[in-house]
Order: structure tokens, then C-alpha cells, then sequence
């Protein structure tokens, strides 16, 4: 029996691969590895390392349905969402995959078998694309399927697929629905209408790689990549006009009329906006679920984007409340059983949601009223777009879509130089405060093609003999010598100096040599991220040249005070996720040697009560004192021991895990302690908001955290002494004079009543006829 309705199509696809020696690989976040890409835009690219090379596929051939999203960058559907028969912002890929194990002759004959027995789907309603170069293809299709030679078409570079300019591409065959002749004219996917002829599966046959001179080499393996849209291919099978008809668009529209009051149906943009209300709802509750959190920037501005987008089409629809959650409920009752993580993850994404859409309220009804009043006048000048942004905070992308809808144009141009004028602003005023004003790059590539990667040797020893001077820079010039009192920027071929980078501060100390030469280190970072370290030094005596043999040693003190703070931070993100949940993700931190600062993704504010019980799980560790593991180790093995990674970074085969005691895995390159009791108590100073959905805590460490601890008591003393009490009585003693407080102000309330009251019996005593003598 063919699958009626989604959860049955997922099962059928993947259980047919399977019984075919396919892998079932779980679908992978949102949130690619591949740090080209905002979002994972199809179910080959979590399979991109095993294509290209950079990994050996651990199994040879693999099916999944994946979830997807084409929102920002070049994978774009927003505008068309809603609109179309084809677009929808996140979306769900099928897709079977060979890694140089089978190719056209088993890829296409598996389709064919799936299509018209496991779905049951009428073949004389099957269209086929096949490159126009591509007879291997299309004798596969005519001779072996038996397709006719009039539903077989070719096509040019739209049936040509390239994952880049230069790498693995190759052709690739498309199955097309017919829908029958009232969506269109007739004529086949090349020459029909394409309302009438809907792409339901995209096979694609890697087996070139493109040269940079544009020549096609064949690869040794071919491969095999297919996608096939899970909302297309279910209105074929429930036999609906649109995917919009389909079973959980149908119930999250529902939920859609029933929170703005309008009936779906009506053909016009009532409509369109529902449906865009509706796929938007899906969209923004996946990306939450996976870890997305609205922001300024890439991933967090697409979701930014479409929440007010979704909000924007409720407005039109007369919807003046809250429309966001009934949404993201809607899609966990529809897709929570193929999901679990969203029904997991409800209270996080509704918090998330909820809140954006009440910020972004405030500003819409203002931006919307006076943007009405500019699109009455004629087009959007430059200066009235910015003004909306810069004061308001409304949109461009809003303001183009609303002016788009009332037949009116708006100045990009104009509005993107005025933006560019402000950048340039704040850059001016940047280096007015003493900022960088650029790198000698150059000069760098040309240090490390000389020389090689700096060796960093600061995890084993904190002093190091026989390390030479490599170069010695000043303003962005190469010096052959520096003398006393001058400051520079020296490289050397080994090092025990940190580079600033991950958050941690870099190191100080001395650089000196047999010979006089005493360099006072004030900072080390990167000249290339990674790579090439640069350390900034005053000359306190000798003279610094090319070559000369010194010894390097760091302020072993601070570095100390450092490695404390760093394990630290780990060890309250293990806290803050146990406490405040999962959803808690590393946005950003600083690791200095006084004080450690921690910025996570967070809906709401922490409680005193959550920050004590933080403070106590952290030290707790500490007690433990566990021992602490700091290796390199390949990066399938850090991933198979659950180590976290942050910030959608792009990691090499061999990473660096850190192991904070039993609890805390993660991925990290600084320097840690050696085992947890070193750091010394943890005393959190303070927790905030540093932005919508992003907070910060900030924290001291061993020595800093008994200062604290001090102070603290200090002042507690003297309020005692001031108060003629013990520190233990103080919060009794304050309860009794608060209570006295109160009560004498009520003495003296009453006093001034009874006082009025007299002053009001002299007067009318000493009136005469009401009038006062």
C-alpha cells in the first residue's frame, strides 16, 4: 500500500534503501560543519567531506531525510515563499547517496522501482530530463526502464550540477509530475507549463572534476547524489493541487486562521500571507530547536528575518496579538512525532519566539504607519529608508517588501551609501580612540614562507632556550635592527608565549639573550590566525637583530592565573547548561588572568536562586579535583565522545579536546590546569544581558576569588560595627529597623492628619459668617 500521509513517506523511502544496503543516517542539524554555508541547504551536505575526498565514507552507500533551510545567501527562497507552488523556506530532503559504490545503472533503476511500486505512482504520468550530453542516461531510461523517447528530454546547464566553479560535478537526470492539463499547457517539463510538470526528484551523477582551465577530468569512483522534496512528493501521493493541501501544512494553516481570524481559501493575498504566516511558523520553530537565536548577523538574521516576516503577513491579516507561538505549537503537534527534539525543546522555542515577536511589534506599527505615509508620496528615497532603519530599527529588506507590494521602488543605492557613510563614521572614530589601522599581510605570508609556522611549546614549559629571532616589524616595515627603549613586533621560530585567540588573553614576560638584549613582552597574538605569532615588545636594553639566540620566558604568575580562569569558563558552561538547560550555547568569552567573562545564548534572566545553584555545582567540581586531559585526537573521535564545539567553527581532521573532570568535554586550544583543584574557588560577580537573547556572567578565580571574599566580609564587618552587631545578626537587626522605620512613619502620618484636623477646627472657629477673621 502506498504511504498516505508524511511520517509514512519518510518511512517507506528510508526502508526501501535500507532493504538495498543503504546506511539510515539520522538527518543533521541546521547548523552545517561546513562554515561556507549558513545553513545545511540539502541532504548531500552533511556527506560533502565523503564526496570531495577530505574523508573516507565509513559506509558506501547512505540515505537520510534531511531538514533544510534556503534562506540566506545565495540559497534564497524568501521572497518567492508563499507565492509559488515550489518555495519554502525549511524544507525536507530524501535522498539516497553512493560513494563511488553504484552509479546511473543501479541509481536510476532504484528511483524508477521506488516510484512505481513502493508509491504506487502512475508511470505514464513521469516525465524524465536528461543532460543533453548524457546518452548513457537516457538509454538507461528508454532501453531498461522503457520509458518512451518522448517523455525523455534534454536539457543544458540545468541539468549540468556543480557543487563550484572548479570540483566533483556532473550531470544529472530529473522525475517530473505531471499534474494533468488544467495546471497548464502540455509539452513536457521543457516546453510545458512548469505549473503543470512539478521536479519531484533530482538524481545527480557526480563523475568529473572541473579544472581550473574548464576541462572535464573523469574521477576515478563516481558518485551518486539525489534529492527529492518531501512536500512535492507528498501532494502527488495525497493528490492534492499544492503542497500547501498537504496533511501538516493544512493543520498548521488551520492554526493560522484560527489566530488572525481569516479563512484560508480566498485565492488572493489573504492567502499568501497565511501560507507565509504558516511556513514561516515551521521554519522559525526548527531553527530555534537547533540552536538558532535571532541576531544581526548571518544565521541569526535569517531567523530574525522570518519571524518578522511571519509577523509582518499576520499584521496584514488584522492580527494585533501575539501570532508566533500559536505557530510553533501548531508545527510541534504536527511534525513533534518525526521530531522528538521539538517537542524536547518546546518551552525553549516558544521563550525565544515569543519575545522576538513582542520586540519587533513595537517597532512594526510605527515603521508600518510611517512608511504609508512615504509610499502615498511615490517611491522610497534613500534618506526615508535609512531614517527607518537608523531610528527605528525597521527593516530594509521589510521596507523593499512592503513598497514591492504597493507598486513602489525604493533607493537601494542611496540607502546603502548613507549605511556605507555611517560605517565609515564609526571606523574614524574608531581609530580615533587608538584601533588598529591595518596589518602588513604581506610582509606576514612572507614570514611564514621563509620560516614556517611558529612552534608553540608553552604546553610543556614556561621558559624557552635557544629560540631565535625571526623578523622584527615597526609600522608595517621589515627592520634589520632595534635598539633600547624602541617598541616592535618580534617573531621567533619557537615560542612558550599564547597567542591571543578563543578567547584567552595572550601572554607576557621577558625575551633575552646572552649577548644584553632584554625584551619586556607586553602582548602575543596572531599574525595569521593559527599560524604565526607576533609578540609586542619594549626593548629595555641591547639591541634586537635578525637571528640573534634568545630565551623566552612567560610570567609564569599570570599565565597561572590564566589556566585557572580558562578551565573555569568550561566548567561553568557544564553548570550553566545543567542548571538553565541544554539550549546553552557559547557565544563569546575573554579569559584574562584577574577575571574570567562568559557570554551564552539565553531567553531570559538568570535568578539569583539559578546563579547560586551555578556557583555551587562549578565549586563542587573543584572539590572533586579531577584531573584534567588536554589532547589532540582526530576529530571523528572527538565527535564520538560527545566533545562541543562552538560557534559553527570549521575544524580540522586533528582537534584539540579538553577534558574538565568526568563532566565537561570540549573542544578547546588554550591552556588549562592539570586538574580541577587548582583553580581554586570559582566566585561569580555578575550576570547580565548584553543583547536580545544573549547574556553574560562574569567570574574570578583562586586568589581573585578569596580577595572577593574579603572585600566582601570587609564590608560586612563594618556594617556590623556601624550597626553595634554581629555579621550574624546583621539581616535580623536590618529586619527590626526597616520594621521601626515603618512604624514611625506611620507615627508621624498619623501626627500630621490629627495636626490638619486641629488646624481645621481653629479656622472654622474663628470664622464669622464663613469667613475667617
Amino acid at each position: 500500500m502506498a504511504p498516505r500521509n508524511s511520517d509514512e513517506l519518510r518511512s517507506t523511502f528510508l526502508n526501501f534503501f535500507a532493504e538495498r544496503g543503504h546506511t539510515i543516517v539520522p538527518s543533521a542539524s541546521l547548523i552545517p560543519h561546513d562554515s561556507s554555508l549558513l545553513f545545511t541547504v540539502a541532504g548531500m551536505v552533511p556527506f560533502k567531506p565523503y564526496f570531495v575526498g577530505e574523508e573516507p565514507a565509513p559506509y558506501p552507500r547512505a540515505t537520510s531525510v534531511q531538514k533544510c533551510v534556503r534562506a540566506g545567501g545565495k540559497h534564497n527562497d524568501l521572497d518567492d515563499i508563499g507565492r509559488t507552488n515550489r518555495h519554502f523556506s525549511f524544507f525536507e530532503m530524501l535522498g539516497n547517496f553512493s560513494f563511488g559504490d553504484y552509479f546511473k545503472a543501479e541509481a536510476i533503476p532504484f528511483a524508477w522501482e521506488l516510484y512505481t511500486q513502493g508509491l504506487d505512482l502512475d508511470p505514464n504520468r513521469l516525465w524524465v530530463t536528461v543532460h543533453e550530453t548524457d546518452d548513457e542516461a537516457a538509454a538507461i531510461w528508454r532501453d531498461v526502464i522503457g520509458v518512451p523517447a518522448e517523455r525523455i528530454q534534454r536539457m543544458g546547464e540545468d541539468n549540468f550540477w556543480r557543487m563550484a566553479d572548479t570540483g566533483p560535478c556532473g550531470p544529472c537526470t530529473e522525475i517530473f509530475w505531471d499534474l494533468g492539463p488544467e495546471f497548464g499547457a502540455d509539452g513536457g517539463p521543457k516546453f510545458g507549463s512548469e505549473d503543470r510538470f512539478v521536479e519531484v526528484w533530482n538524481l545527480v551523477f557526480m563523475q568529473f572534476d572541473a579544472r581550473p582551465d574548464g576541462s572535464l577530468v573523469p574521477l576515478p569512483k563516481p558518485s551518486v547524489d539525489t534529492g527529492a522534496g518531501l512536500e512535492r512528493n507528498l501532494a502527488v501521493l495525497q493528490g492534492v493541487p499544492t503542497v500547501w493541501d498537504i496533511d501538516f501544512f493544512r493543520e498548521i494553516i488551520a492554526q493560522a486562521e484560527r489566530t488572525t481570524g481569516v479563512a484560508y481559501g480566498s485565492g488572493g493575498e489573504p492567502d499568501v500571507s497565511l501560507r507565509i504566516l504558516a511556513e514561516h511558523g515551521r521554519a522559525m520553530t526548527f531553527l530555534v530547536s537547533d540552536g538558532v537565536v535571532p541576531s544581526n548577523v548571518e544565521r541569526g538574521y535569517v531567523l530574525r528575518r522570518i519571524i518578522r516576516r511571519a509577523v509582518r503577513h499576520a499584521y496584514r491579516l488584522g492580527a494585533r496579538n501575539l501570532v508566533t507561538p500559536s505557530m510553533v505549537e501548531a508545527t510541534i503537534g504536527a511534525m513533534g512525532s518525526a521530531y522528538p527534539d521539538l517537542v524536547k525543546n518546546r518551552d525553549l522555542v516558544l521563550g525565544i519566539v515569543g519575545r522576538e515577536e513582542e520586540r519587533f511589534l513595537r517597532t512594526l506599527a510605527r515603521g508600518v504607519e510611517l512608511l504609508d505615509d512615504v509610499l502615498a508620496e511615490g517611491d522610497v528615497t534613500g534618506e526615508k529608508a535609512f531614517f527607518l532603519h537608523d531610528t527605528l530599527g525597521f527593516p530594509i529588506d521589510l521596507s523593499r517588501e512592503i513598497a514591492g507590494e504597493r507598486g513602489r521602488g525604493i533607493d537601494v543605492g542611496g540607502f546603502e551609501s548613507l549605511m556605507g557613510e555611517q560605517r565609515t563614521r564609526a571606523r574614524d572614530a574608531l581609530k580615533a580612540a587608538g584601533g588598529s589601522g591595518g596589518a602588513p599581510v604581506e610582509l606576514y605570508r612572507e614570514i611564514l614562507d621563509d620560516h614556517g609556522p611558529t612552534e608553540f611549546t608553552g604546553r610543556v614549559e614556561y621558559s624557552t632556550e635557544g629560540s631565535h629571532v625571526l623578523a622584527i616589524l615597526s609600522g608595517g616595515e621589515r627592520l634589520a635592527r632595534a635598539g633600547s627603549g624602541e617598541e616592535v613586533d618580534v617573531f621567533l621560530d619557537r615560542t612558550p608565549f599564547y597567542a591571543e585567540s578563543g578567547g584567552q588573553v595572550g601572554d607576557t614576560g621577558l625575551i633575552e639573550s646572552t649577548t644584553g638584549l632584554r625584551m619586556k613582552v607586553l602582548d602575543s597574538t596572531y599574525a595569521i590566525p593559527g599560524t604565526l605569532s607576533i609578540h609586542r615588545v619594549r626593548i629595555e636594553s641591547g639591541e634586537a637583530v635578525d637571528g640573534v639566540e634568545v630565551t623566552a620566558t612567560i610570567d609564569g604568575d599570570r599565565r597561572d592565573d590564566i589556566r585557572r580562569n580558562h578551565t573555569a569558563t568550561h566548567i561553568l558552561h557544564w553548570a550553566l547548561r545543567e542548571v538553565l538547560g541544554d539550549h546553552i550555547k557559547q557565544a563569546g568569552s575573554h579569559v584574562a588572568p584577574e577575571r574570567l567573562r562568559f557570554d551564552f545564548s539565553h531567553f531570559e534572566g538568570v535568578t539569583q536562586a539559578e546563579i547560586d545553584r551555578i556557583e555551587s555545582l562549578a565549586n563542587a567540581e573543584v572539590i572533586s579535583d579531577a584531573p584534567v586531559r588536554n589532547y589532540e585526537t582526530s576529530k571523528a573521535h572527538a565527535e564520538s565522545i560527545g566533545a562541543v564545539a562552538f560557534f559553527g567553527d570549521k575544524y580540522g581532521d586533528v582537534v584539540r579536546v579538553l577534558e574538565a573532570g568526568p563532566q565537561s568535554i570540549e573542544l578547546c586550544g588554550g591552556t588549562h590546569v592539570h586538574a580541577l583543584g587548582f583553580i581554586g574557588p570559582i566566585k561569580i560577580l555578575s550576570e547580565g544581558s548584553v543583547g536580545a537573547n544573549m547574556r553574560r556572567i562574569e567570574a574570578v578565580t583562586g586568589s581573585h576569588a578569596l580577595e572577593k571574599i574579603r572585600e566582601d566580609e570587609k564590608r560586612m564587618r563594618s556594617i556590623a560595627s556601624s550597626m553595634n552587631t554581629t555579621q550574624l545578626e546583621v539581616p535580623e537587626k536590618i529586619e527590626r529597623l526597616m520594621a521601626q522605620v515603618k512604624s514611625l512613619g506611620d507615627e508621624v502620618a498619623a501626627l500630621r492628619a490629627k495636626q490638619a484636623a486641629a488646624q481645621a477646627g481653629e479656622l472654622a472657629a474663628n470664622a464669622e459668617g464663613g469667613i475667617v477673621v
